[in-house]
């Protein structure tokens, strides 16, 4: 799971850039997709801050609410992502779909999960007519209580009730690909189309595992004490990258288990990691303190994008970073003052699609943008 809430609501209460650019006519609402059609249009560069040279343009999707971890379709026409936003008619975190050029000021998606529980992590199978997600809906209708801090910290939970469902674009779900007890969710699935990988308390610690796409042939890959999560695979599928809070030291290990025991896990302290995808040569990447999450991989597959506030002194703000694959070439990419997160390149390469509190006039929401990517 890719929890968005704590580390937003670290940022939350800071007002956007004095220079926040403003939306242009170009974040109206869009017809639906064709594929002919690009994702954002050359002249909507109002939302890119002048040091951010990796965005050639950039269009608004959402307006209103905490949205996040949009993941593209194979053939790159579509988006499913998750939002909490209220004038949806939702409490938490359900799924909605929906077309590459729309856009969502004067209009609602389609929601496509069953609008019971709390969901997260949804993500398309290759025949881009189904899709895996995470819902906690088996364990109860109501969408499950949101803990924020314990002793002043920040904290996720990990709720048991998470399982990974099969469901189809009208959302029926199809099949329940996990029945174990505990913690299953996070599942992205490879560019090869063939595994997914996920996370999982299965074993009492929480670690990732892979599997085939119809649940079958489950895999640990990861062993040592900590989270280990929000996982990807490499565009051709051989690596997996993913962040991890690993707690070495006594008084880190007692604290780690003692939250694990009630379901919940401190995110303030993670580095990326990466590995073959059946969990061998695994290797940190990262060693840059505080918080270092949501990586995606560049469409080289010699880079990785990720998320980080190990810049800030206070926790904030959140910034996209790219490092090469060996650790080395650090690189700045966005320039905000508040949070940007969850990159997400397209399978063409040409779009990154990520989370901004950018130009939400000083407010708490989180929105898609998805900007025209350049090397």
């Amino acid at each position: 799971m890719k929890y968005i809430y704590v580390l937003i609501f670290a940022v939350a209460l800071v007002s956007c850039k004095s220079q926040q650019p403003k939306v242009t006519a170009n974040s109206e609402s869009q017809p639906a997709v064709e594929t002919n059609k690009a994702a954002v249009t050359p002249e909507d560069t109002s939302l890119i801050f002048p040091e951010e040279k990796h965005f050639k343009s950039m269009r608004q999707i959402t307006f209103g609410g905490d949205n996040a971890e949009a993941y593209w379709s194979f053939d790159d026409q579509q988006l499913i992502f998750q939002s909490n936003n209220k004038n949806w008619g939702v409490s938490c975190d359900q799924m909605f779909l929906m077309n590459v050029n729309d856009s969502f000021k004067d209009k609602m998606p389609s929601m496509i999960s069953t609008g019971k529980g709390r969901t997260t992590c949804a993500y398309f199978l290759p025949d881009n007519k189904h899709f895996i997600y995470a819902s906690t809906h088996l364990g109860g209708e109501a969408c499950p209580e949101t803990p924020m801090k314990i002793d002043g910290k920040y904290i996720w939970p990990i709720y048991d009730t998470y399982d990974i469902f099969v469901a189809d674009l009208q959302g029926n779900i199809i099949k329940q690909l996990t029945d174990e007890k505990g913690y299953d969710a996070e599942p992205t699935v490879s560019p090869k189309g063939d595994k997914i990988v996920f996370t999982s308390t299965r074993n009492g610690d929480i670690d990732l595992y892979t599997m085939n796409l119809d649940g079958s042939d489950v895999k640990q890959i990861t062993f040592e004490l900590g989270y280990d999560g929000g996982a990807f695979f490499s565009p051709d599928g051989t690596k997996i990258i993913f962040r991890s809070s690993r707690p070495k030291t006594k008084e880190e290990i007692k604290e780690y288990k003692e939250l694990l025991a009630k379901g919940l896990v401190q995110p303030t302290s993670m580095e990326l990691y990466i590995c073959n995808a059946d969990g061998s040569e695994l290797r940190r990447l990262t060693n840059l303190g505080n918080a270092n999450w949501s990586p995606f991989f560049h469409p080289s597959g010699k880079k990785i994008l990720f998320s980080s506030n190990f810049e800030s002194e206070r926790g904030f703000p959140f910034n996209l970073y790219m490092i090469d694959i060996d650790g080395k070439n650090l690189e700045r990419i966005t320039h905000g003052e508040t949070f940007d997160a969850f990159p997400v390149f397209s399978n063409d390469g040409k779009y990154l699609v990520f989370s901004s509190n950018r130009n939400n006039g000083g407010g708490h929401d989180t929105n898609l943008f998805i900007a025209e990517w350049q090397d």
